[in-house]
């Protein structure tokens, strides 16, 4: 089974999404997470899945990452502002539950398939 962290108004996460489904015989569940936002819990499993920092799981030219003045913060900081903006994921997040990858580009999420 494949999980997407997707943002259906996101080119880059429909491409995705269609890549995936043409490419994998798996099951596909779609968590649209600007609705169905990520605890600190489902965010920290995700960035031990993509063996990755915050900072690298975050769009850092969105507004609100200067609005908040994230640039050097600390993880749990980093943590916390995608917990209460999640806007600030990165998209889309792509993984079968042992591993994760950004869909940037969208062939990445073809290592899962």
């Amino acid at each position: 089974m494949l999980t997407i962290y997707h943002n259906p108004r996101c080119s880059k996460s429909r491409q995705t999404l269609e890549l995936i489904k043409e490419s994998s015989s798996k099951e596909i569940t779609v968590i649209e997470y600007l609705k169905e936002p990520l605890s600190q819990t489902d965010i920290e499993k995700l960035l031990s899945l993509l063996s990755c920092s915050p900072v690298e799981m975050m769009r850092i030219k969105e507004a609100e990452f200067k609005e908040q003045n994230l640039k050097g913060a600390d993880d749990k900081t980093l943590i916390a502002a995608m917990v209460a903006t999640p806007k600030l994921i990165e998209r889309p997040i792509v993984t079968d539950g042992k591993k994760a990858v950004i869909g940037r580009p969208p062939e990445n999420a073809l290592a899962l398939c």
